[in-house]
């Protein structure tokens, strides 16, 4: 497990895209990033997305649950899902078009669909030690992320 400090959003949005830029060659990657409301889990997104050369503004999916951006390379799309009201949508949602898929799927509030998810996956947890301080831990389980969370 990886422990990092992030000091401001900025920075917490800077580990992601130093993260991103790491894991952008794989064919395919989930990313689940936990933390309590508040806690920076769209800005590290952001910074996933950015290393991907995502070009349009990335928010929270918390109403649409599930947000499909382009990204510089063809072959990888950039998926961004927010499953904190998965509980109110029902059945009609099809998570496994999205995690058995090509290209990088990030998940905030994962474990509300914990029997769907991957064998492979890198979990982020973003705990708030102070109004702008963070505590990132990432633990990769499988691979390919071991090789990138050695070098972050």
């Amino acid at each position: 497990m990886k422990h990092k400090q992030s000091h401001s959003a900025k920075e917490t949005e800077m580990i992601g895209y130093e993260l991103g830029l790491l894991l952008k060659s794989e064919k395919r990657v989930v990313i689940l990033l936990n933390g309590e409301l508040g806690s920076g889990k769209t800005t590290f997104a952001k910074g996933l997305a950015r290393a991907l050369n995502v070009k349009e503004i990335v928010n929270s999916p918390t109403f649409t649950i599930m947000k499909k951006y382009d990204t510089d390379n063809i072959e990888c799309t950039f998926f961004h899902l927010d499953l904190y009201r998965l509980d109110q949508i029902g059945n009609d949602f099809d998570l496994e078009e999205y995690i058995d898929g090509d290209g990088m799927v990030v998940i905030e509030w994962p474990y509300n669909v914990k029997a769907l998810l991957p064998n492979d996956h890198l979990l982020v947890g973003i705990n708030k030690t102070g109004d702008e301080t963070r505590d990132i831990t990432m633990e990769c389980v499988g691979y390919p992320c071991k090789r990138a969370v050695q070098y972050i």
